[in-house]
């Protein structure tokens, strides 16, 4: 089914069919207990009574999060993945929060209440949020995720919120002042609004992963980490261009800085979008080579994690109501729904040479000679 736009709604600005991906992973991976996984999730939610309504709830669900776990970690432990997965549920609720807001003082908005999560999760029952289901649910998984998660994985996944609410941060103080973000201030931060930690300790911890601090922050393995979680956010911000396109002023998303960078339209600015794309791309898949030679069990696992990640995250948003069947467009989601995407072998731009950005060509500089 074709992604859904309502009658009568106003034309997308980049069109409803996007360009082929670039695919040199594999297709289809998907956990045998998601279905499971989406039913708990819904009764964790329903218990807490997270959604006000039958329309929000409806738009909760929609964002499809036990579906996004299950493609993510294909082989992980499933009480660690429900966890995940409603951590996700909770996480997208709170990001529709911090995008609703408008004007003067949303940074500072953004800022408090990032602090407050934060300092619930380092410490439970410490109550510096306002009582309510969004405060109960939270309370719930830190509780239970200071119980899962080794003390390694805890502090991780704490960094990976400080990093979550720092970019959500900015990117309010940038529509607080109606700018938007160069290419390379814009890409130097893509990865933390993303919640790459947030997603990756999860990733890890359900699949039993566990790399020791001196070889997951070396350099060429943090390059690599970082590499992917760009790719997530750049095919992020293809797939949710159309559901964010009514926000004045525009949303900072790829398209949108790169038109306002080029001066072209963000139709315009698609070919540039998949080139960044693409090379970050070809980029991991040879720093991924070179890494896996001679690595370990556990690091080997972790290169694998990362490759999942991004191809379960692409195949999610292909699918998902939230983006196929956009809230600004449609009363309810759309079951069924999809972007209908299509791949390709070769990439866009078939330079192997650093992207002109930099913020990013550190990652180049991690590659051997002989993978030059």
């Amino acid at each position: 089914m074709a992604p859904a736009y309502g009658d009568n709604a106003r034309p997308s600005r980049i069109g409803w069919q996007l360009p082929p991906f670039y695919w040199p992973f594999e297709r289809g991976l998907i956990h045998p207990k998601a279905a499971e996984l989406e039913e708990r999730s819904i009764a964790w939610i329903d218990a807490f009574g997270l959604y006000p309504d039958a329309t929000e709830r409806a738009w909760g669900l929609a964002s499809r999060s036990a579906d996004l776990v299950s493609r993510i970690v294909p082989y992980g432990d499933v009480e660690q993945m429900l966890l995940f997965a409603q951590w996700c549920y909770w996480a997208f609720a709170a990001d529709d929060w911090q995008d609703s807001g408008a004007g003067a003082g949303r940074t500072a908005s953004v800022v408090d209440q990032g602090a407050r999560v934060i300092r619930a999760l380092e410490s439970p029952g410490s109550g510096l949020l306002p009582p309510g289901p969004h405060t109960a649910a939270l309370e719930d998984l830190a509780a239970r995720t200071r119980v899962m998660l080794t003390p390694f994985q805890l502090r991780r996944f704490t960094e990976g919120i400080q990093e979550w609410v720092l970019g959500a941060a900015s990117q309010a103080a940038h529509a607080e002042r109606g700018t938007m973000p160069s290419l390379n201030d814009f890409a130097a931060t893509r990865s933390w609004i993303g919640g790459t930690r947030f997603l990756l300790t999860w990733c890890e911890a359900a699949s039993g992963i566990e790399v020791p601090a001196e070889v997951l922050y070396s350099a060429p393995v943090q390059a690599l980490t970082e590499a992917a979680g760009f790719i997530v956010a750049c095919d992020n911000d293809l797939f949710s261009y159309n559901k964010d396109d009514h926000h004045e002023p525009l949303e900072q998303n790829l398209l949108n800085v790169l038109a306002l960078e080029d001066g072209c339209t963000p139709a315009e600015a698609l070919p540039a979008a998949y080139a960044l794309r693409d090379r970050s791309v070809t980029l991991f898949v040879r720093l991924r080579e070179q890494l896996a030679q001679g690595a370990d069990v556990q690091l080997g696992r972790y290169l694998a994690a990362l490759e999942h990640w991004i191809a379960g995250d692409t195949e999610y948003h292909d699918r998902a109501p939230r983006y196929a069947s956009p809230r600004n467009r449609n009363a309810l989601p759309v079951e069924g729904a999809s972007y209908g995407i299509t791949w390709t072998g070769t990439p866009s731009d078939p330079s192997v040479e650093p992207l002109p950005v930099p913020a990013l060509a550190w990652w180049w500089q991690q590659l051997d000679d002989s993978s030059r």
